[in-house]
């Protein structure tokens, strides 16, 4: 089932998603979507953001393959929903689109093994870790003026119920800017999977129901610019979408 959390008439409401697309609220009655402001599926604790986790995105900055997960935290303060916009800072010269697969955890975990690592999660949803190239490299690690601007981390529309997807270690990844194909990905391509993650998150911490992991971005990633619509498509789960302007 795919659930949206989302701001009408002042009010938060959670609803469904069943055939055609059709938006249902709590008592089961059709939405209309334009009347609707799109919430990020979840209200997480913690954000985990992995970095360099697809090899073939570390080629493209060229830089080495990490031995072990490569962690950073996305702060409350960068996430939106679908549809809302991403303002583009003044001063820089260089953002970009991250498509991630974003894995939210069902119940509290610590010291979990690989092999059960799976059942402590809830579902997936869609996440754009937006990101100044201008600020990244050794100055600046860890990225959190990168990453950090206000609007860059949305998310959703849907989250996805964990046992809706069939093979979450097999799952095409696109970005579209202004509807032309940008970037593309699959999931099998991940350096650590997400029970490996898991394993080694909870290795050091407690991760809390509706926690996130951001799993990383392969490559593709391009300058984009106010006025730009960034469109991110995971198979099984939906698009996100979200406009940029200027600051």
């Amino acid at each position: 089932m795919k659930h949206v959390r989302y701001l009408y008439a002042g009010r938060v409401h959670h609803g469904t998603v069943v055939e055609n697309d059709l938006l249902l609220d709590e008592s089961s009655q059709p939405v209309d979507v334009s009347q609707i402001t799109f919430l990020p599926p979840v209200v997480p604790g913690n954000v985990i953001g992995l970095a360099l986790n697809y090899a073939d995105h570390a080629q493209e900055l060229g830089l080495e393959q990490p031995k072990e997960p490569v962690l950073f935290l996305k702060s409350p303060n960068t996430f939106i929903g679908h549809q809302s916009p991403v303002v583009y800072p003044k001063g820089i010269d260089y953002m970009h689109y991250e498509c991630e697969l974003a894995v939210v955890i069902g119940r509290s975990c610590r010291h979990v093994k690989r092999e059960q690592a799976m059942e402590f999660i809830k579902g997936y949803t869609i996440a754009n870790d937006v990101t100044v190239r201008d600020y990244v490299g050794n100055l600046y690690r860890p990225p959190i003026r990168a990453k950090g601007f206000d609007s860059f981390g949305p998310m959703g529309p849907y989250l996805v119920d964990r046992d809706d997807l069939s093979d979450v270690n097999n799952l095409k990844l696109q970005t579209f800017v202004n509807g032309e194909l940008r970037q593309e990905g699959n999931t099998r391509d991940l350096i650590f999977r997400i029970d490996e993650l898991i394993e080694f998150i909870t290795s050091f911490m407690t991760l809390h129901e509706n926690d996130m992991i951001w799993t990383g971005t392969p490559k593709g990633v391009s300058h984009v610019y106010p006025g730009d619509v960034m469109t991110l498509s995971i198979e099984g789960i939906g698009q996100l979408e979200n406009r940029i302007i200027a600051e």
